[in-house]
């Protein structure tokens, strides 16, 4: 049995030393004790080999990155865990890539916590100005951070202030930033910071900032832990300002002007979808409608909207997920990569004509140099787009429908689980009606090797068994 103890200051070097001699021993991970400080353990345990073993030891910058994140956890197992998985990192180096793998899973969530108190340290550290012996300015401030992320964040300090020295103490070290230095040290006792007067302007401008409109109570203290309100010169604003909220709100309605300005006509014409019915009465007349679509953002950037095609007496709708860059440009659906393999695997299972569409009608994407990056689209704008999806069906009346991948599953059924234990079984729609859940076309794409061959069979199985319910309706 091994053990390690990590300083509260400079841990990462330390860890990332330790780990290395480690893993080049062959050291398991059950055998290493990783502790903090200087604490006791009752089990007996040698420090780490003093220089290196046989076997090789490697590393990603990725892993790295991440490992400097999750040492500023403050729980005890984060230096395990993260050795748990360099060891593993040596014979299964993509196992990290894996979301669903449960040690991935504990690291990206020990991550994720380090880097949101980051953030609100950036967010509520308030230096209060202290006498200078030198020809800079000099300013202090206290934060009682979650974890141990003094090192990691204080650089975005020197960056944006250096012009200044400050200090910045916590319970569990001390950052210093002098002549352009930023140093670290032992903790120390809370500074006797004062009030400077930049607080009373600062205080003046946050209580004109607020909007008493829009008060949302457990966002603010999301967002603003009460934890930090101690520190934070404004918050002692804020009862009083919430008192006064809904005065405020009623005086701002009563100060609203009681007829819009002339200009407001010009503006509202100019914002007029083109002329269609509110409810269309046909197939063609909601094509024509969809046309004009602004339900959601993704119209500002797509070239058209992309409506169904196909059969519409063919009894048979299949539903993909978004139209991609060729369908967008086309104005039809299934015409790119995604489409050749979808109409090959129909042919193979001899199924006739069908109606094809989109649950959202609008390309998502993204821009990379001249290339259009495929966005798979959020569950708001499924929802928005799923009026049409509706009322399209509601005009092609299928007897039976097929959904290609997990945002056709979901507007369809309302159902977002994953779709592998899902795969060829037969579902009820919102609507009612019949539907047969398979992998969607481009999937089968992204496969390589055996998977993309199980994939591709998969997606001809189900179409058989659309075939064959078809012929039973």
């Amino acid at each position: 049995m091994y053990r390690v103890t990590l300083p509260d200051l400079g841990a990462f070097d330390v860890w990332r030393d330790s780990a290395r001699t480690l893993a080049s021993h062959g050291v398991r991970p059950e055998d290493v004790l990783w502790q903090r400080g200087e604490s006791a353990d009752l089990f007996d345990a040698a420090p780490p080999p003093s220089g290196p073993g046989a076997a090789q030891v490697t590393a990603t910058k990725d892993f790295l990155s991440l490992a400097k994140s999750v040492l500023c956890h403050s729980a005890s197992e984060a230096p395990g865990l993260l050795y748990h998985a360099l060891y593993r990192h040596q014979d299964d180096p993509g196992a990290l890539g894996n979301p669903a793998d449960p040690l991935t899973r504990k690291l990206a969530r020990l991550q994720k916590a380090v880097s949101r108190d980051v953030h609100k340290m950036h967010a509520f550290v308030r230096f209060r100005e202290v006498p200078s012996s030198g020809n800079r300015r000099a300013f202090g401030a206290w934060f009682e951070p979650d974890h141990l992320i003094l090192e990691k964040a204080t650089p975005f300090f020197a960056k944006r202030f250096g012009d200044m020295d400050w200090t910045i103490a916590t319970p569990q070290a001390v950052a210093r930033f002098e002549d352009g230095a930023l140093t670290f040290h032992p903790p120390a006792p809370r500074p006797d910071l004062p009030e400077d007067a930049s607080e009373a302007l600062w205080s003046t401008y946050f209580a004109n900032i607020f909007n008493p409109a829009r008060i949302h109570l457990q966002a603010m203290r999301s967002e603003m832990p009460l934890k930090y309100w101690k520190n934070l010169p404004e918050t002692r604003l804020i009862p009083e300002m919430l008192e006064n909220a809904e005065a405020r709100v009623a005086a701002m309605r009563a100060a609203l002007p009681t007829t819009a300005p002339a200009r407001a006509e010009r503006i509202l014409e100019r914002l007029q979808p083109g002329p269609v019915a509110d409810l269309p009465a046909s197939l063609g007349e909601a094509q024509v409608a969809a046309a004009h679509c602004r339900r959601c953002g993704l119209c500002e950037a797509a070239t058209q909207t992309v409506w169904g095609d196909g059969d519409p007496d063919a009894g048979i709708m299949i539903v993909g997920e978004q139209p991609g860059d060729q369908e967008d440009l086309a104005g039809r659906p299934f015409v790119g990569p995604a489409g050749q393999v979808l109409k090959e695997a129909m042919a193979q299972a001899e199924l006739g004509p069908v109606w094809l569409t989109n649950a959202v009608k609008h390309f998502k994407f993204r821009t990379t140099g001249k290339r259009r990056i495929h966005q798979a689209p959020n569950r708001g704008e499924i929802d928005h787009c799923r009026w049409w999806l509706d009322l399209e069906r509601r005009f092609i009346k299928p007897r039976l429908t097929l959904a290609l991948g997990a945002t056709a599953a979901y507007a369809l059924t309302g159902d977002a689980s994953p779709l592998r234990a899902r795969r060829g079984m037969v579902e009820t729609a919102r609507d009612g009606g019949p539907v047969l859940v398979t992998w969607h076309p481009s999937f089968t794409l992204r496969q390589s090797g055996q998977a993309a061959v199980q994939a591709r069979a998969e997606l001809v199985e189900d179409l058989t068994k659309l075939r064959a319910m078809q012929a039973q309706t």
